[in-house]
């Protein structure tokens, strides 16, 4: 008989389901792809039908259904931190008490309700759920485990190891101390959405200069010798009041937190620079500790602070790790992986084989569509389309780019985690000057300033990276090589934006950088296949590769999602399927 585990994420960021037959991993997909709400946290339904329905299972042919944490030691949590900032706690306690008396405390419940005829329902604490889908899809038989995020049920930070598959955690962090909420403090204060806009706090960074670092090191927080650190809570509001920060961190920091629409000033800039910069600090701190109590020479990495590519390529340069492995779907999100992966060991399921490359299927777990779904989708569209061999489809598609036309980008299953792999993109050539601005200003429509990514042809990276090894779930952050970069006369702030620095402007940072996606043609085929036609078109291996979305809304997930993208952009063409599409 199959053992079939679902892992469950919900009611906080991002929620998710995951499903392993037999400890392998079947699917896995966000609420938010379905529902069409940024970050979804809603329970997510439509991610456990979809799971369920790619296996070829119903709800009673379940061993297990896992949940990603414990909502009791949670709500524990809230009620002790409440009594202990009091009076000063209560409105904090007041605004999140009707979620969690209407769903979070019945989550037993709603389990049962939602997934019935399970064998058993399950539940993990956060961390070790992050740590499970760090270590167990890892290409790792033995590595060392460090999960870092805003705050699970106690603990925000926690590390241990991963030795003969089983996972253990030695030591954490606990909240209020946290890493992810110190990240998500200046966020907040620069104007951006938590939990979203951190991602543009680290674009924001290469602008400015880091002088309040030491001020955030030094006087928001006490560092210890062995890399852990307490904050000041004098200077944070998260515990009584409903907002990040408070006036005695606002005057700290030369003025109250900026508008969310307000330009960006210098200040803001450097502060940005910053927190980025104390947060590299920090996690290096970090792995050194886990390195030197661990002794192990490779590391395993999740929760939300490791999505931080920035940081992640200092790690992997500075850091004493040999070999870094980073969940593609760090965030809560992957916590479901985890989850499902621990209920599967709980019903006597056997470690998996290690084979030196990771589980994840690339990350491409999602749903994908047929021709005749397409078609459906297109017909009555109003767009103008034609059904292509998938060579002429190639061909097509990398003779468009190196035009300079922008395409998206729709084929095979859809990608889990927050990165767009290849499969759900918006694409481009690097080479263009303008590129960025053109894809922030008139198909993403959102701020200036963000960098996009180059997919590069794996066995051409080093041409034009300097990147030691493969990143194939742009998670790594690392130098443009020097011999593709352009001599600049340095300007200051956000006129940098307008240099161009190297042979591939359109992925090129301010500070010579690139979050980088290394394809191979092993887990994505055709986006290989893609890449070598606009190589052998432009002697160039290197793609603007951008998530298949605009500004506040998910990736699209289904035909109808991208048709309706395509039609609301500036994208000049859509390959979806074999499908060429463009606007009448």
């Amino acid at each position: 008989m199959s053992t079939a585990v679902l892992g469950i994420s919900a009611y906080y960021h991002d929620s998710a389901a995951a499903l392993l037959l037999d400890g392998q991993l079947q699917a896995a997909a966000q609420e938010e792809r379905f529902s069409r709400i940024k970050n979804d946290a809603a329970f997510p339904m439509q991610a456990v039908d979809f799971c369920l329905a790619t296996a070829g299972l119903h709800p009673e042919d379940l061993t297990s259904v896992v949940f990603y944490d414990k909502p009791l030691v949670k709500f524990e949590r809230l009620l002790s931190t409440a009594l202990a900032a009091a009076p000063g706690g209560f409105g904090f306690f007041r605004a999140a008490m009707p979620t969690w008396i209407r769903e979070k405390l019945w989550i037993p419940g709603k389990l049962r309700k939602a997934v019935p005829g399970a064998r058993e329902y399950l539940f993990s604490s956060h961390h070790l759920s992050h740590a499970a889908a760090a270590f167990y899809p890892s290409p790792f038989e033995r590595a060392a485990i460090l999960t870092v995020d805003g705050v699970g049920e106690w603990s925000t930070c926690s590390y241990g190891t991963g030795r003969q598959g089983v996972v253990s955690l030695d030591e954490e962090m606990r909240f209020p101390h946290s890493l992810g909420l110190l990240y998500s403090a200046f966020t907040a204060y620069l104007g951006f959405r938590v939990n979203e806009g951190e991602y543009k706090v680290m674009g924001l960074a290469p602008y400015g200069q880091p002088r309040f670092s030491d001020l955030i090191l030094e006087t928001l927080l006490s560092r210890k010798t062995d890399g852990s650190f307490k904050l000041d809570m004098r200077y944070f509001g998260f515990l009584s009041r409903l907002c990040m920060t408070n006036e005695r961190f606002h005057q700290l920091f030369g003025g109250p937190p900026r508008l969310p629409d307000a330009e960006l000033e210098e200040r803001h800039l450097d502060i940005a620079a910053s927190i980025q910069l104390a947060t590299e600090e920090l996690m290096l701190g970090l792995v050194r500790r886990v390195h030197a109590k661990t002794g192990e020479s490779r590391l395993c990495l999740a929760g939300g602070v490791a999505l931080n590519s920035v940081a992640n390529g200092r790690l992997l340069r500075e850091g004493p790790f040999k070999e870094i492995w980073i969940q593609p779907a760090a965030g809560d999100a992957g916590a479901a992986l985890g989850a499902a992966y621990l209920g599967y060991l709980a019903s006597g399921g056997e470690v998996p084989v290690c084979t030196g490359r990771d589980s994840m299927r690339g990350a491409l777990l999602g749903p994908e569509f047929s021709a005749v779904e397409i078609e459906r989708a297109l017909t009555g569209s109003g767009l103008k389309w034609s059904l292509l061999e998938q060579s002429a489809l190639l061909e097509k598609t990398a003779a468009a780019l190196a035009t300079g036309q922008i395409g998206g980008w729709f084929q095979g299953r859809m990608e889990f985690g927050p990165r767009a792999l290849g499969c759900r993109s918006i694409l481009a050539d690097a080479r263009v000057a303008d590129m960025q601005h053109r894809l922030n200003m008139k198909i993403k429509f959102r701020e200036g300033f963000r960098p996009f990514a180059p997919a590069v042809l794996a066995e051409r990276a080093g041409q034009y990276f300097d990147l030691a090894g493969e990143s194939p779930y742009m998670l790594l952050v690392c130098p443009v090589a020097e011999s593709r970069r352009i001599e600049n006369v340095e300007v200051q702030g956000l006129a940098r934006l307008k240099q161009m620095r190297s042979q591939i402007p359109a992925v090129t940072h301010v500070d010579n950088s690139a979050r980088v996606q290394t394809v191979d043609g092993e887990c994505n085929p055709l986006f290989y296949a893609l890449l070598k036609h606009f190589e052998a078109i432009t002697g160039c291996p290197v793609l603007v590769n951008t998530s298949f979305n605009v500004k506040d809304e998910p990736i699209v997930c289904n035909p109808e999602d991208a048709l309706r993208c395509f039609v609301k952009t500036d994208i000049d063409f859509l390959a979806i399927g074999n499908y060429w599409v463009e606007k009448v």
